[in-house]
């Protein structure tokens, strides 16, 4: 590098320190207090992988660079030592014109996406791979709720009331109709048939009642509002949902997008040697229950689609995450009129679902998967099922009335 060097920082990097212990065996066998204490600076950015740690030189040198306009090292005058802004460069960081790296490129995707840079963050750094959940719990010595009382004490109450209420109405207790037989049926599905196929008519039926189109409206020309069955915000509906079919009768087992236009499944590339019972278990971070599911779908996000028109706006990841609420209770709904198992889990992880699937998170990324098709009939793993809708007593499936 030289006086002709042009660099220009990332995007968006955010700054956070933490406290860093260590032992200083020579102080211990001195008989003085061997811990030592620092604190560390982290820094976060969503183009790259993972965080980045930094000691003081480097965060000083980063402040000096503009996130927006390139600068040559005689524009920064010098201030910054040419090590100091190697290593800048060589943990993605800073940028050299004329320089191509994958973490340069990952930075340019970020500018030209739309994102808020807080809410990229926490999206590109909360994303998962290769986690076992039930075997990091085990491993934390907390596998039931007595653990996790004796480690933390009693959760707060489920019922809350206001201490400054001036008055209460009483309220009628509601008239059963068919809607809320169907909801007191539904439960969260962890005992699934491993053996049985799921017919293609209910995968059908489910998959259009919950992102399938209901009716279309052309808003201006090129411009189509679609009518789905549940709300999404600006009226935008970027979700996405992608298939890993396991047992459904006439689909071959593999990976799958749903193209709502077409109300069919398109076949997706298979990476090779690809294992759909070990991947089943992958996306749901070792939660062997839910990987026995007929089907796991992926609910993914198509983040142009929301941010062509809420641009770097601070609520819009908050409005995708509840349509995706919306969306995971209408396929609950579905699976349990067809007397399926249904679930929806945020233990996945992301990063491999979206080598699978061939998705760039910053475009289009994993929210969270659901799960349904023939339940077992004997509960094995806990469910709950405090009014005994779907069980019996026993822990063997209830006929459907």
């Amino acid at each position: 590098m030289s006086d002709s060097t042009w660099v220009r920082r990332c995007f968006a990097v955010y700054l956070h320190t933490e406290r860093r212990t260590s032992l200083d065996f020579g102080e211990l066998l001195s008989g003085r207090d061997p811990v030592i204490k620092a604190r560390v600076c982290i820094a976060l950015a969503p183009h790259l992988a993972a965080p980045v740690e930094l000691d003081s030189p480097l965060v000083a040198a980063l402040d000096r660079i503009d996130e927006m306009e390139w600068m040559s090292y005689q524009q920064l005058g010098h201030s910054i030592d040419l090590a100091l802004l190697a290593r800048l460069i060589d943990c993605g960081l800073v940028f050299q014109r004329g320089i191509e790296t994958r973490a340069y490129h990952r930075d340019c995707a970020l500018r030209e996406s739309h994102w808020h840079p807080l809410l990229a963050t926490a999206h590109a750094l909360s994303r998962w791979s290769n986690v076992d959940s039930l075997e990091a719990q085990e491993g934390s010595g907390i596998c039931s709720t007595a653990d996790l009382i004796a480690a933390s004490g009693l959760p707060p109450p489920h019922y809350h009331s206001r201490s400054d209420a001036e008055a209460r109405v009483a309220l009628e207790r509601p008239r059963i109709g068919a809607l809320d037989e169907v909801m007191h049926r539904r439960t969260t599905c962890r005992n699934f048939d491993p053996d049985a196929t799921l017919p293609m008519t209910d995968l059908a039926t489910i998959l259009h009642c919950t992102f399938g189109e209901q009716g279309r409206e052309q808003i201006e020309p090129g411009a189509v509002a679609l009518k789905k069955n549940h709300p999404s915000g600006g009226g935008l509906h970027p979700l996405e949902a992608y298939l890993l079919v396991q047992r459904v009768e006439g689909v071959d087992p593999g990976l799958y997008h749903y193209n709502v236009e077409s109300h069919a499944l398109d076949r997706l590339p298979t990476p090779a040697e690809f294992d759909i019972a070990d991947f089943a278990r992958r996306m749901v971070a070792g939660q062997h229950y839910f990987a026995d599911a007929a089907v796991l779908l992926v609910v993914a996000v198509r983040f142009p689609r929301s941010f062509w028109k809420y641009r770097k706006h601070p609520k819009i990841y908050r409005a995708i995450l509840i349509e995706s609420g919306h969306a995971s209770q209408n396929l609950y709904l579905a699976a349990t009129e067809l007397g399926l198992g249904a679930y929806v889990t945020a233990a996945i992880n992301e990063i491999d679902i979206e080598a699978a699937f061939g998705l760039d998170p910053l475009l289009e990324g994993p929210i969270a998967v659901c799960g349904f098709g023939p339940r077992a009939h004997t509960r094995t793993t806990v469910e709950l099922d405090p009014s005994e809708r779907v069980w019996d007593a026993t822990g063997h499936l209830k006929r459907p009335t």
